[in-house]
């Protein structure tokens, strides 16, 4: 018996709902799809400026091996909602929280060109988890990630203002069940494309947080 292939519910452009599609299908045709996007914000870290925290992606990923990305990511299965999306938190960095501890940064419509001429084009469904814990708290999913690293907001913010970036994030990597601590020089190269518009809807949902403290 083969491997059951991913089902996603695809969309047109206008983000009606048109049918289903394997998760191959849905990027050799660049089909557009869902997905649930959690970026964490934690306050405490470093001290009096507080970081949002990247993944690290598998070497072994289909899309964007090795890099640096958003806190927590994953596909809509067909026929999930987005507040399904939470079960990614739980997966991926063993982080269990309702629904209602996210706050939504709004929908973004991003297109990306993959390996062999392949398209993604995802409706981004992002939110912010304020969450303040030390890394090794953190539980990895073995197969999709390898570390994590903070970014603090100053540095942050750059990316949202479309700025160059070249800065040393302090993190930890896998290391068996375990994970230590870990430096990682971070340029552009090293993250997975994302736009500065899509940076900015982070980036006020943290100043929203941060002002009403």
């Amino acid at each position: 018996m083969g491997v059951q292939q991913e089902l996603f519910d695809i969309y047109d452009k206008e983000m009606n709902p048109i049918g289903t599609a394997s998760r191959e299908e849905v990027h050799a045709k660049g089909l557009w799809h869902r997905t649930f996007q959690c970026w964490i914000w934690d306050e405490a870290e470093p001290a009096g400026e507080g970081s949002i925290l990247f993944q690290e992606r598998h070497p072994g990923k289909d899309t964007f091996p090795g890099l640096l990305d958003i806190s927590c990511a994953g596909h809509l299965l067909a026929g999930e909602s987005v507040e399904d999306g939470v079960r990614e938190l739980q997966e991926e960095l063993g982080v269990e929280v309702p629904f209602d501890a996210l706050i939504s940064c709004g929908i973004f419509a991003e297109e990306d060109e993959l390996p062999g001429g392949r398209m993604d084009r995802e409706f981004c469904h992002i939110f912010l988890l304020p969450l303040s814990r030390p890394l090794d708290a953190y539980r990895l999913q073995e197969d999709e990630v390898t570390g994590l690293y903070r970014m603090p907001l100053a540095i942050f913010r750059r990316l949202a203002e479309g700025l160059t970036l070249s800065a040393e994030l302090q993190g930890a990597t896998a290391a068996g069940v375990r994970l230590v601590p870990s430096v990682q020089t971070v340029t552009p190269e090293r993250l997975v494309p994302h736009t500065p518009a899509y940076y900015r809807l982070v980036l006020d949902a943290v100043e929203r947080l941060i002002a009403a403290d």
